[in-house]
């Protein structure tokens, strides 16, 4: 039987199988800055969804399923709001902080494809006045991805492009915040890609937990 077919329930709050489980190695980041994430309803039922995982990584957040008739509820927006999107208006995330960088900031994050992405920043109040924001490409480095083909050139996952944001935003303590995130982001990828056979026991980071080989 191979480690697809095995058959074991899965974590309902991580969505990887329950030997492979990363929700103890979550860590609860206390920022100023507040995360909303709207996410598409085929996408938030992925367990190669990564976006959901930011979310746990940072409380002060909010998350809204979008589409979903059994999820009617849409979050709130508030005030001083970035989104997070490639628009053709919008500017670098570090030059919108740099506009006023003691002010606490709610950031919009659709996650979905592109479609889904424009469509769902449309549905929810509030998101049409956020100010539209990118991140520096110049400055990135290559996504760590590699669990789902990317349509574009220097794409990342949500969770990288959360974390990268975040270190923008968080100030003095951006860094250190986005290496905790990316952290956990990394052991969820390395447990998957070798579910997939794509890794041997010893290339899994943070080593294999006890009972993964069953």
């Amino acid at each position: 039987m191979s480690r697809r077919e095995n058959g074991d329930a899965r974590c309902p709050a991580c969505m990887m199988y329950r030997e492979l489980c990363i929700c103890a190695e979550i860590p609860k980041l206390v920022t100023r800055s507040r995360l909303v994430l709207l996410i598409h309803y085929r996408e938030a039922r992925k367990p190669t969804n990564t976006g959901q995982l930011a979310a746990r990584c940072l409380p002060n957040s909010e998350v809204g399923i979008i589409g979903d008739r059994d999820r009617p509820e849409l979050p709130v927006i508030g005030e001083h709001a970035l989104l997070l999107y490639p628009a053709d208006d919008a500017i670098p995330i570090a030059q919108a902080v740099a506009l006023d960088p003691e002010l606490p900031r709610t950031l919009i994050v659709p996650d979905g494809n592109w479609r889904q992405a424009a469509r769902m920043a449309k549905r929810v109040p509030g998101v049409a006045a956020a100010r539209h924001v990118t991140l520096d490409k110049v400055a990135a480095s290559p996504t760590e991805y590699g669990l789902r083909r990317e349509p574009k050139d220097g794409g990342l996952a949500t969770l990288e492009a959360i974390a990268r944001a975040m270190r923008i935003l968080e100030g003095d303590r951006g860094a250190e915040i986005e290496q905790a995130m990316l952290a956990v982001f990394r052991l969820m990828v390395s447990r998957t890609k070798w579910l997939r056979g794509q890794l041997r026991d010893d290339e899994v980071v943070g080593g294999l937990p006890f009972g993964a080989r069953r």
